[in-house]
């Protein structure tokens, strides 16, 4: 093995997945009912959508600087090199935690080669990209080699998303609460992509099979060679929606695959129930 990858739960893979590809996991806390929950080892998504269904509102708190020291001191004392891939430095502070915690262990173990990468992603398009971290170092890529393909990974994924009720990001004030609105008795769905790691309202939309639509329109104008790509869909309990696109999708493009992944505790504490989003690489794209 050439290097350690290791990846935050915001990425919205299985924990099945870490452990079959040997990727170190760095769970994002979860805060509800008063308790503390490990995202994606002791919390289910199901749980989060039913706590906020019934009112109650689930708090996040980044990964934990002692997760990153143990895990940065590790690396160092085993002589092993490594890449973390982090989610979106717009959207969560794990990393610039990494990058703190990584000058401590640095100043002990002078040795340390670890690359921190801000993927700009979250979700599945964050997703996407270790996937193909590991892809890299399966293929016995050096660090430098895969580092190139996995920043490039990041610069053109594209995320394409929609959700019940803007209210739930602009409470965690992950989208401005100028841009929310509410479109529920006129079943207007809101349309959103990222620019540059931040959360970015593009439409707004009536009826969910003309926002499918949409989203595939927006893929045909942005994607680049979608039938040799892999292409991710994710959801928050509605998996129903998720395999209409990935229908609709395969019809259009026939992709090389349509992954399809529940959006996680931590990702969902802040869309709530309902959300669809799809991940491709754009016009640019290797």
């Amino acid at each position: 093995m050439t290097f350690k990858i290791m990846a935050d739960s915001a990425c919205d893979l299985p924990l099945s997945f870490y452990k079959e590809n040997n990727v170190v996991l760095f769970p994002l806390k979860v805060y509800l009912a008063g308790e503390e929950y490990e995202d994606l080892k002791t919390i289910a998504p199901e749980t989060v959508y039913a706590a906020i269904r019934n009112g109650q509102i689930p708090k996040t708190s980044q990964v934990s600087p002692t997760v990153f020291k143990e895990a940065f001191t590790a690396l160092a004392e085993n002589s092993e090199k490594g890449v973390y891939i982090a989610f979106s430095s717009e959207l969560s502070g794990t990393y610039q935690t990494a990058v703190m915690i990584y000058e401590q262990v640095k100043e002990d173990y002078p040795h340390l080669d670890l690359t921190i990468i801000d993927s700009k992603c979250a979700s599945l398009g964050h997703g996407l990209v270790v996937q193909e971290a590991v892809k890299q170092r399966n293929l016995g890529k050096s660090l430098e080699e895969a580092t190139s393909v996995i920043k490039a990974s990041c610069a053109h994924m594209e995320h394409l998303f929609t959700v019940e009720d803007l209210d739930y990001l602009a409470q965690g004030g992950r989208v401005s609460k100028a841009s929310a609105f509410i479109g529920g008795l006129l079943q207007i769905k809101p349309l959103l992509h990222v620019e540059d790691g931040k959360l970015v309202p593009l439409e707004k939309i009536r009826g969910k099979k003309k926002l499918l639509r949409r989203m595939l329109d927006l893929m045909e104008e942005r994607g680049a060679a979608i039938s040799a790509q892999t292409v991710a869909i994710s959801h928050a309990d509605d998996e129903t929606t998720a395999l209409e696109l990935k229908s609709l999708i395969m019809e259009k493009y026939q992709p090389k695959e349509v992954y399809i992944s529940a959006i996680g505790a931590a990702i969902g504490s802040h869309t709530g129930a309902g959300t669809i989003a799809l991940f491709f690489l754009n016009q640019t794209g290797e």
